[in-house]
């Protein structure tokens, strides 16, 4: 029975997502800031699923405990799906998502609402002491938006439009973004890989 997983990131918002989305397995679930590790991981991958396994068996490997590790990202399509797996690093690691958000509405100036479609990209690497490691993708589609909206988010969420809800993913109540999301999708798929 597992008691205890590493989650490879330092970023508290993820961080909330991932526990309210594994809030059903009776595990303890602590970043690696809380677990006292520090690592300074190059993720040199060329997919999400590359990345997130990088993060996941380093950290696996310092530890030997079961870590998971998600990379995830934002492809737009008339863009040729950037940002994708640099969206953190898009436009620099410290440049604040106003701007990243800005932008990307700016360099889709005058492309119609049918051109403009995205997804988050989500994958999810489960390493194992044992050397194993699983890899779960999970998506969420929807548009580019014209500006930003919503205060539930993080990220791009405030531009990513969901036409079937009329909101962007930044306006969704959080409980329902977590079933919709990418990341809802991915930890789902991961959680019975765990079981």
């Amino acid at each position: 029975m597992i008691k205890k997983i590493i989650f490879a990131t330092g970023n508290k918002d993820k961080m909330r997502e991932i526990r309210e989305i594994l809030a059903d397995m009776d595990v303890q679930v602590v970043s690696m800031k809380e677990a006292g590790i520090q690592a300074d991981i190059v993720e040199n991958g060329s997919t999400f699923e590359e990345n997130a396994i990088i993060k996941a068996k380093t950290i696996c490997e310092m530890t030997g405990e079961i870590t998971l590790a998600d990379d995830s990202g934002l492809e737009i399509d008339y863009l040729n799906k950037e940002p994708g797996i640099y969206s953190a690093r898009y436009m620099g690691e410290d440049t604040s998502y106003h701007i990243k958000n800005a932008n990307l509405i700016k360099r889709l100036e005058g492309v119609p609402d049918e051109k403009r479609t995205a997804r988050f990209v989500c994958a999810v690497a489960a390493a194992f002491p044992d050397g194993r490691v699983e890899t779960v993708r999970g998506t969420m589609e929807g548009r580019i938006g014209y500006e930003e909206k919503g205060e539930n988010g993080f990220g791009y969420d405030p531009i990513f439009y969901l036409p079937e809800y009329g909101c962007t993913s930044a306006q969704l109540p959080r409980e329902e973004k977590n079933r919709i999301s990418h990341r809802g999708k991915a930890l789902r798929a991961i959680k019975e890989e765990l079981r």
